[in-house]
């Protein structure tokens, strides 16, 4: 009789990250005393205080200029849409525990900017027709059916077009002084100043040093009472490079342009006023209805579709495995969000791969990461509304530059896996005429239809179409 073996005990899976209790999905979905309420407080456990403030920061190099040119230039109400994004930003990561972005449409941005006769009014009914949409073909389950159709080589190219439209924006943030308002670049950046470019030079080599390429650090120690000198020296160089390691180089660099904002012009603290900007409902007219679809809807959707939906869902998956999130939820999220703020005034918003590779960029982990970040935009929006833009407006460009040419690059950092040739070419295709059409849409269409056609040449028994054709030839020349 074959003797018994015990069961061996369960593996902890705790030991990958010590800082935060990890449970079993598993036993959580089986045990009815898992609430909704302990789901939430899991999903907002922070794994580092300062690793998830700093992780908070890789999404402002997006999301700061893109605001400010809308409020300078449309006079969106910032106070509001503070207000309303730090609302949803505390709602996505309790919901789903990783630091899922929040970030203007960009699309819809662009056309305000360029087109003096696109207004908040036109804005509003455009992000409204664009969360409608998405939450239409979400609750549907079509946004599924589009997910599975649609092959990874196309997703990496709208996610590589993306991170290096990110890029080239950020270099031209650093050379280039902006005009945030008209969203034009005027002469190149002086080298010394509180905005130079030895500034935006030094920022960048810091974030290098302390955070790499964005792996992560680890400081092996030795056990034994009977250690050498050698090896107490050695453990102090370890524990000297884990706290540099461990700086939250983002949020230093922030903090660094806050300072620089208020030396450069100390009398923007009078124009600072304390209260909430008033919350009124915007009045949209048919032909507002009319233009913001036209305008605004029918060139945002695509791009909300591939990077707010499809991409995030797909990059969300590659750097939190086991966190798979369906294309559902998200595109009924991104629906929920402008169906509710934009009839008050709130800019529309999606989720966006560039925020959420900037954020996992500077070590955003949890849903705790946009949680803060959330609850500090509350308490601006709150406090201080509207005015706020005079202080934003004197923030260094170069540094939100430098934020922003992190969060691209770890963006287009994500299209590394492919692997075969055939996937390579499909998401060079797509990658190639995003960024020279600056359209998704069209880098899309034409990343399928390469797409389609390698696989009609496959089906030819792996032989190239020549060898086809030359071979129908040989045999009607034998008959």
């Amino acid at each position: 009789m074959a003797p018994t073996i015990p069961n061996p005990p369960p593996i902890s899976i705790q030991n990958q990250d010590p800082e935060v209790p990890q449970p079993n999905p598993t036993s959580l979905l089986s045990e009815p005393s898992f609430s909704t309420v302990q789901k939430v407080k899991r999903n907002l456990l922070l794994r580092s205080t300062w690793t998830e403030l700093n992780g908070a920061m890789g999404d402002l190099g997006t999301y700061i200029p893109i605001v400010l040119a809308l409020t300078l230039a449309k006079n969106l109400n910032l106070g509001t849409t503070l207000i309303f994004t730090g609302f949803y930003n505390i709602i996505t990561g309790a919901i789903y525990g990783v630091p899922m972005p929040v970030q203007p449409m960009k699309s819809i941005a662009a056309v305000a900017l360029s087109d003096p006769s696109f207004s908040v009014p036109e804005i509003m009914a455009s992000g409204i027709l664009t969360g409608a949409t998405l939450l239409v073909l979400g609750a549907t389950g079509l946004m599924q059916l589009v997910y599975k159709l649609i092959p990874l080589g196309v997703v990496r190219g709208i996610q590589l077009a993306q991170g290096l439209s990110f890029t080239l924006t950020a270099v031209k943030y650093v050379r280039k002084v902006q005009d945030l308002p008209k969203s034009k670049s005027l002469d190149g950046r002086h080298w010394f100043g509180f905005d130079g470019l030895v500034l935006a030079i030094i920022c960048v080599c810091f974030i290098v040093v302390v955070n790499g390429a964005g792996e992560d650090h680890s400081v092996e120690t030795s056990s034994g009472s009977n250690s050498s000198s050698v090896e107490v020296e050695e453990r102090k160089k370890k524990r000297m490079r884990k706290v540099i390691f461990s700086l939250p180089s983002a949020f230093i660099v922030f903090v660094l342009g806050v300072v620089l904002a208020f030396i450069r012009r100390p009398s923007v603290i009078h124009e600072i006023k304390f209260g909430p900007s008033s919350i009124d409902v915007v009045k949209m007219s048919r032909e507002a209805w009319k233009q913001g679809f036209i305008k605004g809807t029918v060139p945002q959707l695509p791009l909300s579709i591939l990077n707010s939906v499809i991409a995030v869902c797909k990059l969300s998956s590659d750097l939190f495995p086991g966190r798979d999130f369906s294309v559902t939820s998200l595109s009924v999220t991104v629906g929920l969000m402008n169906l509710v703020g934009g009839w008050f005034g709130c800019m529309p918003c999606c989720h966006g791969a560039g925020g959420l590779a900037g954020q996992y960029k500077f070590g955003g982990r949890s849903g705790g990461c946009v949680a803060l970040l959330g609850a500090a935009k509350l308490v601006l929006g709150l406090v201080l509304g509207t005015s706020l833009a005079h202080f934003f407006n004197e923030f260094p460009v170069g540094i939100l530059g430098v934020l922003l040419l992190f969060a691209g690059v770890e963006l287009a950092m994500a299209s590394r896996d492919m692997n075969s040739k055939e996937d390579s070419f499909v998401m060079l295709i797509c990658t190639a005429v995003s960024l020279v059409g600056s359209s998704a849409a069209l880098g899309f269409l034409c990343g399928m239809i390469v797409f389609m056609l390698l696989k009609l040449r496959n089906m030819t028994n792996s032989k190239p179409l020549s060898a086809v054709w030359k071979n129908e030839i040989e045999s009607t020349e034998q008959v």
